[in-house]
């Protein structure tokens, strides 16, 4: 059964400040990473969380395999023996924990082995806005989980509170595929704000609109390495994303 919100708030603190004890980075992402950094509260932004997402250093695996049952929480066996090199679950009667290890792999990967550390509780903000626009099928609630991180946070050089424009340019850079996703899902989510059915100002809607420009325009002004071009003239008549690989039970 899912726990109520406020047990479930709490018990990502709890993980979190439990593994930092341990010299454990874990770090959320998800609907409620998305939360932590929604700064104004806005109510549309609000809603119920199934369970837990953290990601966690490959490095720091297999400390991490025994911090868990520490904890209270007991391995789903049969995923994590068949996974367990990428991706984790654990459980507590109350409720479930998804973990990605050293990167965050579903139709696209984002590598995060070496960027736990800026942020003391979620992955930083250019990645949290990747794993949310890398979804092939966006659906309300991810985009909702856009909108809220658009509209809460401004983009920029470095990842003090801000979008990280350098760490978006790397990424597309390095996966056509990663951009291709992400713009398709950036204009679908400015076609979404530009409507009239989202309890949004008009500042507020400008204000998203502005950063997904911000996002794209950004990217565009760099030189593109040249596989990124050859991949760019073959465009959507090749695959350009991955199956997302079904762990659930």
């Amino acid at each position: 059964m899912e726990t109520n919100q406020f047990d479930l708030v709490n018990e990502m603190y709890r993980l979190i400040q439990a593994a930092e004890a341990k010299n454990i980075q874990i770090r959320a992402f998800g609907g409620l990473a998305v939360q932590v950094h929604n700064k104004k509260n806005h109510p549309l932004f609000m809603r119920e969380y199934a369970d837990l997402d953290f990601i966690v250093s490959s490095k720091q695996r297999r400390e991490f395999e025994a911090f868990m049952p520490e904890m209270g929480y007991y391995p789903d066996k049969e995923v994590n023996l068949l996974f367990g090199n990428h991706r984790q679950i654990y459980y507590t009667p109350e409720t479930k924990v998804d973990i990605f290890v050293g990167k965050f792999e579903m139709c696209h990967r984002i590598p995060l082995e070496n960027r736990l550390m800026l942020h003391p509780l979620t992955i930083p903000l250019a990645e949290l806005l990747l794993s949310k626009a890398q979804i092939l099928e966006l659906n309300r609630k991810d985009a909702l989980d856009i909108i809220s991180i658009l509209l809460n946070n401004e983009t920029g050089a470095d990842d003090d509170g801000k979008i990280n424009q350098q760490i978006i340019n790397q990424l597309f850079s390095e996966d056509w595929g990663l951009y291709k996703t992400t713009t398709i899902n950036l204009q679908r989510v400015e076609d979404m704000v530009s409507k009239d059915d989202l309890t949004l100002t008009q500042d507020e809607r400008d204000l998203v609109i502005s950063r997904v420009h911000e996002i794209k325009d950004g990217f565009d002004k760099i030189q593109k390495p040249l596989p990124w071009q050859l991949r760019d003239r073959v465009g959507t008549r090749v695959k350009w994303y991955m199956d997302v690989e079904e762990v659930e039970q």
